[in-house]
C-alpha cells in the first residue's frame, strides 16, 4: 500500500514503519479491504481485494485524477475518495454504465456526446460512437 508514496513514510533517513502501518490500516478501512491486517501479504488476498489494495497504494499519493484503462468488473471504484475523479477507457458498455456518473463517447478520434448515466442506454452510446465513421 506504502511502496509509491514511501518518501513520506521517511524519518530521517530511516523509514518509519509505524506511519507504514497506519496508512496501511487506513487505507484498508478506506478500501473495505478484507483482510486480517497490514502485515497480510498482498498475494494471499483475493482478486478483488488485491485490485483495492493497488488502487489505494495510488490514492495515498493525493491525485486529483485517475484515468483507468479497460478496468476489470471487479475494482471497487465505489470506494474512492470523496472528490477525486476517475476517468475510466473502456470498450466494455456494461461496466462504462456501471460505474461513472457521465460518460464521454468518443467517435474516430472525436468527441461525440457527453451523457448522464442515468439518462443513458447502450443504444444511445452505440449512435454516438458511430457518429464520425
Amino acid at each position: 500500500t506504502t511502496i509509491a508514496n514511501l518518501n513520506a513514510y521517511k524519518k530521517g533517513v530511516a523509514i518509519s514503519d509505524p506511519k507504514m502501518v497506519k496508512a496501511t490500516s487506513n487505507e484498508i478501512k478506506i478500501m473495505h479491504t478484507k483482510c486480517m491486517g497490514p502485515g497480510d501479504m498482498i498475494s494471499s488476498l483475493s482478486g478483488g481485494n488485491q485490485q483495492k489494495v493497488i488502487f489505494g497504494k495510488w490514492l495515498e499519493r493525493g491525485p486529483q485524477v485517475f484515468m483507468m484503462d479497460e478496468p476489470t468488473r471487479g475494482i471497487d471504484v465505489g470506494a474512492k475518495y470523496e472528490g477525486k475523479t476517475i476517468i475510466v477507457v473502456s470498450s466494455e458498455m456494461p461496466e462504462i454504465l456501471g460505474i461513472t456518473n457521465r460518460i464521454g463517447v468518443m467517435s474516430n478520434g472525436h468527441l461525440s456526446g457527453i451523457v448522464n448515466t442515468k439518462e443513458t442506454n447502450q443504444e444511445e452510446l452505440l449512435r454516438l460512437s458511430a457518429k464520425y465513421l
